[in-house]
């Protein structure tokens, strides 16, 4: 239902004019005094009691004097406060990085969300003030019928203005017109408010977007440069293990040769030579492929990248602390993204609630019109001022208006559950990469160890064998042994490189 209150159409003189002038005072005053009248709750962050206040650490198997775990209690610098060029010392980790950040096509796409959030948050923004509209030149003539009503009335203007009435069609309107038009719709009840604060977290969404992609990708180059290093390396030892088998087959040949072996050693022998050799383009295969990536995430086409730095030289410092779970709200952006959805949802309900309210919308214009041309810049004979004032009251639609109300309500409760579960994971993150680097510290400490093994008993095989006291099974197999121990010590320093990278990123570092 609507309510015209006010409409007043005069013309320009001072009479006319000062009427215009307190009616649009009075019904600008009664707006502005109705406009405290804001619906809807402020929003407020809300207090999970299922969230831990730290980071879990099983008792049973992470000592305390691990490296995790005096992160998780040394709380003098966040890890995720540190700049990720303070983090990655790597120089050329941190070119290629730069590049990415100028030039990755996903990032890129962030930014150009983020300037449409802008633009939509100004736009909301604007709701708040009145339109203005220019009609610089306007005409218009309308023809209607002999039996049009109050033909009488019009056939008699028509006659004062010296023209012929057609026959069965005469201009009941003739008119132009010079206006400049505004309204203004009082935010009573807080609805433009609410859809103000809608825009502005969903622009901080963009941000916070922005953010996850940058952390996501400087996360994953710095997983790609590392799997390269660990394909050089493994490549590395894989050349040397192929020559290894090459000399021992040579051994062998010369031992058939003067029959101290059988043809099976021999072929056996060559066998393992071949297997060995087949690794060296499986593993330039996945070289190739990896560096491709890395190129795909720099935004540029495949070409070589020269790679100097040996894995065994990069390593993270440990000094730093992880902080406490509720530090992930403001540090890691998806769950930022999440609370910015959440708080989006709240001012949603305000607005469904406002919309059950009567609105009020006040629009007025001003300029020249005239029945004749010539007289149309004629100010005070010509000027006409028009004020209008409406009052809409929903009615017949209210039940429309109680279901978006309650679903917005409904929406509202969705969001705070995933604010809560996005959480939940991310304290999981942490968990688990602190538990993971733990575990691979032990692990590699192992394979330290086995490394040491293998290679003194691959030094015993030969000397045996060289002496006749081994046979060439006992060196293909300590070939063998060895070459696994050196590949899984290079893919466990990997590993432990990757979930340093993992936590930082789980933590919410990378963005700043």
């Amino acid at each position: 239902m609507k309510f015209t209150f006010k409409h007043i159409r005069t013309s320009l003189k001072p009479n006319g004019l000062q009427s215009v002038l307190k009616v649009g005072v009075v019904a600008i005053l009664l707006a502005l005094v109705v406009t405290g009248c804001k619906v809807g709750d402020p929003y407020q962050r809300p207090e999970f009691e299922d969230v831990s206040a730290d980071y879990y650490q099983a008792s049973d198997s992470l000592q305390t004097d691990t490296i995790a775990a005096k992160m998780a209690m040394n709380d003098s610098i966040l890890l995720s406060s540190i700049p990720w060029k303070q983090y990655i010392k790597d120089t050329l980790l941190t070119s290629l990085i730069d590049t990415a950040l100028v030039r990755n096509i996903d990032l890129n796409k962030a930014l150009q969300n983020m300037q449409i959030g802008l633009e939509q948050l100004e736009q909301s923004k604007a709701n708040l003030y009145p339109s203005l509209n220019s009609n610089p030149a306007g005409f218009r003539r309308d023809y209607y019928s002999q039996n049009y009503n109050n033909y009488g009335s019009n056939r008699a203007r028509r006659n004062h203005s010296e023209e012929d009435v057609p026959t069965s069609l005469y201009t009941e309107r003739l008119e132009y017109t010079m206006a400049l038009e505004s309204s203004w719709e009082a935010d009573i009840w807080g609805k433009l408010r609410w859809k103000k604060e809608s825009a502005r977290a969903q622009y901080m969404k963009t941000q916070e977007f922005k953010k996850a992609v940058q952390t996501a990708l400087i996360a994953e180059v710095s997983s790609t440069y590392y799997n390269l290093l660990m394909l050089k390396a493994q490549l590395a030892v894989a050349q040397q293990n192929f020559q290894l088998n090459d000399s021992t087959l040579r051994i062998v040949r010369l031992q058939y040769d003067a029959g101290e072996t059988t043809s099976l050693a021999m072929r056996q022998t060559q066998s393992q030579m071949l297997k060995s050799k087949s690794l060296i383009p499986q593993l330039e295969r996945e070289y190739t492929i990896m560096e491709n990536r890395l190129n795909s995430l720099l935004g540029r086409s495949p070409r070589p990248i020269e790679i100097n730095k040996q894995l065994g030289d990069v390593n993270f410092q440990q000094e730093y602390g992880t902080g406490v779970p509720l530090d992930l709200i403001r540090n890691r952006p998806d769950v930022a993204i999440s609370e910015y959805e959440l708080i989006s949802s709240n001012a949603q309900v305000g607005v469904a609630e406002a919309m059950k309210y009567p609105s009020l919308t006040i629009s007025a214009s001003a300029g020249l019109n005239s029945y004749q041309l010539k007289n149309l810049l004629d100010p005070v004979n010509s000027g006409f001022a028009l004020l209008n004032g409406a009052l809409f009251q929903p009615i017949f639609n209210n039940r429309k208006l109680k279901t978006n109300y309650r679903v917005a309500m409904a929406q509202r409760e969705i969001a705070q559950l995933n604010f809560k579960d996005k959480l939940i994971d991310a304290v999981g993150d942490v968990s688990n990469a602190l538990a993971t680097i733990d575990k691979l510290e032990e692990e590699y400490e192992i394979a330290q160890d086995r490394i040491v093994v293998t290679r003194q008993g691959l030094k015993d095989a030969a000397l045996l064998f060289k002496s006749g006291f081994a046979n060439y099974l006992e060196v293909i197999t300590a070939q063998s042994d060895a070459l696994e121990s050196e590949l899984y010590l290079i893919q466990i320093k990997k590993q432990i490189l990757i979930a340093n990278i993992e936590l930082y990123r789980s933590l919410g570092g990378g963005w700043k």
